[in-house]
């Protein structure tokens, strides 16, 4: 009586199908919009762009028992039906009559087929109305669909359509998040767990709940093994495998702000990622991006536990509001290719990605292009100038009058010392000497893009930056004053694998005198060792030389550390995206640099020192006197004698007057 009975409403709803609205015939299998896949430059996967997470593959591709997964489970008469499991249908029917009965509810019939038509079609067949009429409409149209597919092609449509949770979908999606690795590698214990996923995405979540979704793949493995799919010993062998699941949902390192800012490369290169189907190579380094992400997150963390951090902590507002922030940017300076960046603290909580779109003022991290601007200016390193009280007339009659962080000052003190103790008075004199047009016009040789004001606050970075473009401009003193570009992607590839866009890595162009960017990087050198920098210093193992400057801004609202190793050029910037102060006593060194020197720990643990830095031929050395500056002589205590570098001409006038000395390095005079 069922049968006949049920023929007769499917026959009787032909015409209301073919007149309900479409946007396509219901029955067919549509290619379905994928994602671009992103690479680093390892070629390990590490995100992709669009707004589904989809790769479609060809069932063919895959082990045989993948299919079989799905099958056992979900319509184990797959193979028998004509798209409506009749045999099914009567056991819901049966069941639904139990329901009223007795409360007890049991499940529906709805095969493969008519899932597929349910989740390719949603705008004609909506499987959350669950009026007999909505499953008279999929029965019609899966049987339509039978009849111009073969199985394999449903089969093939269906993994590749359901939804696997967090928004991936499809089998191959599912397989490289939860297990890491491509569907045609899949075991079939990991086979028959994702299997479980299309009865509740959520519920049978292998990695949140472990425990939950094996006992659901253990039971389909039972299925599988019931059902003749497979033998009762390759069941008991996958029963006894743990449900472990990939790191960083499958990503080679935790990368969401550097696939935002390869997406931004790539539609400022014209090429529309967003819209799927591409493959994006990329500069990043999967290590030291682990490393950047697992620092930032402790740094912060740590800034957040001071008695003086006054604010919400990201774990009390769990990630909602104006939390404390930050962003980091490591970058090779030979070739401009950044090897990680990070952009805030979560991505999925803040997507704002302050290493690319951030506009911060620098603080005395910016010292550097003026010192190097007075060196240009035929000042040397040892050059005396008064750390003192400045009264500045502004056009608007203002007066502006620098001090500095430990309201001290230190008198007549040689420029290496002023840059390592970040002397704010003598950084403002140096830019008054050499004109602020001067100083504004040397940092944008360098590559800063952002307006630098040629006002006095300037020499103090009160102009913004961006984090990206500010690591880039650093690589000058990596790179003895060659100027580097960043590259994020270096080619773009469509499905068919043909080459849409292709970046070279950039070629450094000479903007700073060598010997001038190597004295600048050796006073950074110093200040790492023994000034404002030395806790980033302490932190990286000792054969890594380092060099580096922090920052702070007024009333504490930015803080920095740029510095460098002879293979990498990094900043860290922390802050609130609405600008307020930190704590009171928030600096570069002690909130910034550790962050900075944690990174590059884990980033060389266990890796070869890189060649030590060495200096360009034309500069004049002699051992000087730290506190005074002049030549060092035998009452020079061996705690204050230091080797200082020298433009030939700028050299302390005694050197002048010996006609053997040699204007290149090794020309060390005592």
């Amino acid at each position: 009586m069922i049968r006949p009975l049920l023929l007769s409403i499917l026959f009787g709803a032909t015409e209301m199908l073919a007149q309900a609205p479409s946007t396509g015939e219901v029955w067919q299998i549509v290619p379905q919009k994928q994602s671009s896949l992103v690479f680093a430059r390892d070629g390990a996967y590490i995100g992709e762009i669009g707004p589904e997470s989809r790769t479609t593959v060809s069932i063919r591709t895959l082990p045989r028992y993948v299919g079989q997964a799905f099958v056992a489970v979900e319509d184990h008469r797959f193979y028998q039906h004509d798209g409506v499991d009749l045999i099914g249908v009567a056991g819901a029917l049966k069941g639904k009559l139990f329901e009223k009965i007795t409360g007890d509810r049991r499940g529906g019939a709805s095969t493969i087929t008519q899932q597929l038509v349910g989740n390719m079609h949603p705008d004609l067949i909506d499987r959350r109305d669950m009026s007999p009429m909505r499953k008279v409409r999929e029965q019609l149209a899966a049987r339509e669909m039978e009849k111009h597919y073969s199985k394999e092609q449903i089969l093939e449509g269906y993994i590749n359509q359901i939804n696997f949770g967090h928004g991936w979908y499809g089998i191959e999606s599912a397989a490289r998040h939860y297990f890491g690795k491509g569907a045609n590698r899949l075991t079939l214990a990991e086979a028959a767990t994702l299997a479980a996923l299309p009865k509740s995405p959520v519920g049978y979540d292998p990695a949140r709940f472990p425990d939950k979704a094996k006992g659901r793949r253990d039971l389909i493995l039972g299925m599988m093994a019931e059902q003749g799919l497979v033998t009762a010993a390759e069941a008991e062998r996958a029963h006894a495998e743990p449900v472990v699941t990939a790191p960083n949902n499958g990503a080679a390192a935790p990368s969401q702000y550097f696939v935002d800012a390869a997406r931004q490369a790539a539609e400022r290169a014209g090429v529309s990622v967003a819209a799927g189907g591409y493959r994006v190579y990329t500069t990043a380094d999967p290590a030291l991006q682990r490393a950047a992400v697992e620092a930032l997150a402790e740094g912060t963390e740590t800034v957040e536990t001071r008695k003086d951090f006054k604010h919400p902590t990201w774990a009390s507002a769990k990630g909602v509001g104006d939390l404390l922030e930050g962003a980091v940017v490591a970058m090779d300076p030979s070739t401009g290719d950044v090897r990680a960046l990070v952009g805030g603290r979560n991505y999925a909580m803040a997507p704002f990605n302050r290493a690319t779109r951030a506009a911060r003022q620098p603080g005395s991290s910016f010292k550097p292009f003026v010192y190097a601007k007075a060196l240009e200016d035929s000042l040397s390193a040892a050059t005396i100038v008064p750390d003192t009280a400045l009264a500045i007339t502004m056009p608007n009659g203002a007066i502006y009058s620098p001090d500095n962080s430990d309201n001290k000052f230190l008198g007549p003190i040689t420029m290496r010392e002023a840059l390592i103790h970040s002397r704010n008075p003598v950084a403002v004199q140096l830019a008054m000497r050499v004109g602020f047009d001067s100083m504004a016009a040397i940092a944008h040789r360098a590559g800063i893009s952002t307006p630098i004001a040629e006002v006095p606050a300037s020499a103090l970075g009160a102009s913004v930056v961006r984090p990206l473009d500010y690591v880039a401009a650093y690589a000058v003193w990596a790179n003895l004053g060659n100027a580097v570009e960043p590259r994020i992607v270096t080619r773009i590839e469509d499905a068919s694998g043909r080459i849409l866009y292709q970046q070279p890595p950039s070629m450094p162009q000479p903007v700073i005198d060598p010997r001038i960017a190597y004295i600048v990087r050796d006073m950074m050198r110093d200040a790492a060792e023994r000034g404002t920098g030395t806790p980033a210093r302490k932190l990286v193992p000792a054969g890594i030389p380092v060099a580096g400057k922090t920052g702070t801004t007024n009333d504490n609202v930015d803080v920095w550390f740029m510095g460098m190793t002879p293979d990498l050029v990094a900043g860290v910037w922390l802050g609130f995206d609405r600008p307020k102060t930190i704590t009171p006593g928030a600096a570069g060194g002690s909130l910034a640099a550790p962050i900075w020197g944690a990174m590059m720990a884990r980033y060389y643990a266990g890796r070869a020192a890189p060649a030590p830095w060495t200096p360009p031929l034309g500069l004049v050395t002699a051992e000087l006197d730290r506190l005074s500056g002049q030549l060092a002589d035998a009452s020079t205590p061996p705690e204050r004698r230091y080797t200082e570098y020298f433009i030939p001409g700028t050299e302390p006038e005694p050197l002048r007057s010996i006609p053997w000395k040699a204007a290149a390095f090794g020309a060390l005079i005592p």
